[in-house]
């Protein structure tokens, strides 16, 4: 048998036919859990061994330097890769155009690692909002991956519904005053590099032959998350030949939110009308059972792919009273469940990370282990810049009450990416405030690192705790899909996009193929957003999946109806609870219809210049809501300005005195 013979070993028919297949161009749909990595790295030994490539003139692309490794290791493994490139889209193109530099005899331009340091100075104050910044970096970068200028982003982005930071007209000019400040410094940034080298191949006939001679034999994976600039790229390499491979699952495409075309794969045929397309079909990681949920959350029917693993059990969906009642739950299941699996082989997914916090105390008090995959819940920026605006309002304990409530207020101002982690640690703060009302900042925030707190790096047996996009590509035998309602899956501002609510049905349909043996699906009927505790109802994505497994099992009824009426009876029994509770309060002023505008605009301007002195956001001051329940109640004592929602002892003391000067100046006759 020779090399390339023993390299079709193991494979399955469909698996055998993408290996050997001698179209070009090539597109491979490969489905969850098909053996993609590995048919791809197979198809690249199989050509090389058998003479039809050359190794030196072979180029494999791929998204992250993780996956690169990944096919490098399996490439060594097939003893080719010393001779093959692999890398991404951004690293072959700085290596080619420090080439092209350097043969020309021109300045090298630096690289800029990191657009923040160039977009701070340009936001201004609101730089110092490490939320507002890395949004408007990521906005320029949405805008660059899709080949949109600053004189093309209004258009763009009221084209594909974008909710950037800034109002879009401000957006445009933040990033035309990003590309100049940039030119003028001599630098490119990682965006620039693909541009700069697709033109250069277009324009540099040259240039784009000694490439071209270099790189014959192109592969690219992942080939659902290329972006329009990176397809630009990878046609100028191609150039009038043929001979590319691609690899990707149009039912994987989750991330056109940040630039990625699904449609260049979807519409790979039509692009390339001589192009050979194979489907792996065969799924090599999921039981039966879990397939048949997949493919229901995807809306398909009929009969299932060949699944080669054995049958597992059918997943359960669960309903609980609240939020933390689901955590616990789930960290009971898992605790029985460690009696036959190590933590490492669970992990539990949900739609935000600000539902991580729940899991991660419920865990913490049940003994089982766990780590977060990506940034901690500290960590993400919205929180952070949240707590760093906490940090200048003092040490009074009422200003962790007066900051959590404007904090709330300003929720629905933020992106909608963001405001469920905001909402999470508004939530926190009310809690926090119910268990140490004498507490401060710094007692919240040390409350707050141990709630969140992790095991230690080197426990490398804990259960894994991620969100649905970052699970993507993982696997383990048992997982979790916690918080599966309405308003979180989908996610709320995807409900009125066409377009949004598919990709929503992706990222379930991922979330739940993560699993290999063995699935549940949670959910509250009421879970705390902010201070406010609300009702929830299961996902409309939940009825696909029931129906899916009540033809599994044979049930009448989805399996978490019959605790649904104890959950609800502990429900109206802790409501009437809470009725009967006395309402201890301040008194309020008597209320008037409706805010005063003339006030309400003298109010805006006192809040600038008290915001300037302080030298922090106005909304740190106090939020608009607060200033509309001013100039509607118009408080002439400082008791009664305290009776105010926003407003706490604290705020009154610093900003009382300027407040009802002038709500005084505005007095009636």
């Amino acid at each position: 048998m020779s090399a390339a013979d023993a390299l079709l070993e193991g494979l399955d028919a469909h698996q055998r036919a993408a290996v050997t297949s001698t179209a070009a161009p090539l597109c491979i749909l490969a489905g969850a859990g098909s053996g993609k990595t590995r048919v791809l790295t197979r198809r690249i030994g199989y050509r090389i061994l058998s003479g039809t490539a050359e190794a030196e003139r072979t180029l494999a692309l791929t998204f992250t330097r993780k996956a690169a490794g990944e096919l490098a290791s399996r490439l060594g493994r097939m003893g080719v890769r010393s001779r093959i490139p692999a890398g991404t889209f951004h690293a072959v193109a700085l290596a080619q155009m420090r080439r092209r530099w350097a043969d020309r005899g021109e300045h090298v331009p630096a690289l800029l690692d990191r657009k923040a340091r160039i977009v701070a100075p340009l936001l201004g104050k609101a730089s110092g909002n490490r939320a507002t910044l890395l949004d408007a970096v990521g906005e320029i970068e949405w805008a660059k991956a899709r080949m949109v200028t600053p004189d093309t982003y209004t258009a763009a982005a009221d084209r594909h519904r974008r909710t950037p930071p800034l109002a879009a007209v401000e957006m445009a000019e933040l990033f035309r005053r990003y590309e100049l400040d940039k030119r003028k410094r001599g630098l490119v940034d990682f965006d620039d590099l693909l541009a700069g080298c697709a033109q250069a191949m277009e324009e540099d006939a040259e240039f784009a032959a000694a490439q071209r001679w270099q790189f014959r034999h192109l592969f690219v994976d992942e080939f659902q998350d290329v972006n329009p600039a990176q397809h630009r790229l990878l046609r100028a390499w191609l150039g009038d030949r043929v001979d590319l491979c691609v690899v990707g699952d149009p039912d994987q495409a989750i991330y056109s939110w940040n630039g990625a075309d699904p449609t260049i794969l979807t519409g790979f045929a039509d692009a390339f009308p001589t192009a050979e397309v194979v489907r792996l079909d065969s799924n090599y990681r999921c039981s039966p059972q879990i397939v048949t949920v997949g493919r229901a959350v995807l809306g398909r029917r009929g009969p299932l792919p060949d699944v080669v693993g054995p049958p597992g059990p059918v997943p359960l969906v669960r309903a609980y009273p609240t939020e933390e009642s689901e955590a616990a739950g789930i960290a009971s299941m898992l605790r029985r469940a460690h009696g036959s699996r190590r933590w490492s082989q669970m992990a539990v997914l949900t739609r935000t990370n600000g539902q991580i916090v729940a899991l991660q105390r419920a865990f913490h008090a049940a003994g089982v282990p766990a780590r977060v995959r990506g940034a901690g819940f500290l960590e993400l920026p919205e929180v952070a810049a949240a707590l760093a605006d906490l940090a200048k309002v003092g040490g009074h304990p009422d200003a962790v009450s007066s900051w959590a409530t404007a904090l709330e207020a300003s929720v629905p101002e933020a992106p909608a990416d963001r405001r469920p982690n905001l909402e999470a640690l508004v939530g926190l703060a009310h809690e926090h405030r119910r268990l140490d009302p004498g507490g401060g900042p710094q007692a919240f925030r040390d409350w707050l690192t141990a709630s969140t707190r992790e095991d230690p790096a080197g426990t490398r047996d804990a259960v894994e705790l991620c969100t649905f996009h970052r699970a993507k590509g993982l696997e383990w035998p048992l997982v979790v899909l916690a918080g599966i309602e309405e308003g979180l899956v989908p996610i709320s501002h995807a409900t009125d996009d066409d377009d949004a609510l598919a990709e929503e049905q992706r990222l379930l349909y991922v979330a739940v193929t993560r699993a290999a043996e063995e699935l549940h699906l949670t959910w509250a009927e009421q879970r705390l957003f902010g201070s406010r505790r609300t009702r929830r109802s299961p996902s409309p994505m939940l009825d696909d999946v029931e129906t899916a497994c009540q033809a599994l099992s044979g049930r009448t009824e989805p399996d978490w109806r019959s605790g649904l009426d104890a959950s609800r009876r502990q429900l109206r029994a802790a409501d009437a609870a809470a009725a009967r509770r006395p309402k201890a309060g301040k008194a309020v002023p008597a209320v008037v219809t409706e805010a005063d505008e003339p006030l309400m605009d003298a109010l805006k301007a006192w809040r600038r210049e008290a915001a300037k002195v302080a030298n922090v956001p106005a909304y740190v001051v106090f939020h608009d809501a607060t200033l509309a329940a001013i100039a509607t109640r118009r408080p002439r004592t400082s008791r009664e300005l305290q009776a105010l929602p926003g407003l706490g002892p604290v705020k009154a003391e610093r900003y009382g005195d300027g407040v009802l000067e002038v709500v005084a100046a505005h007095a009636g006759p």
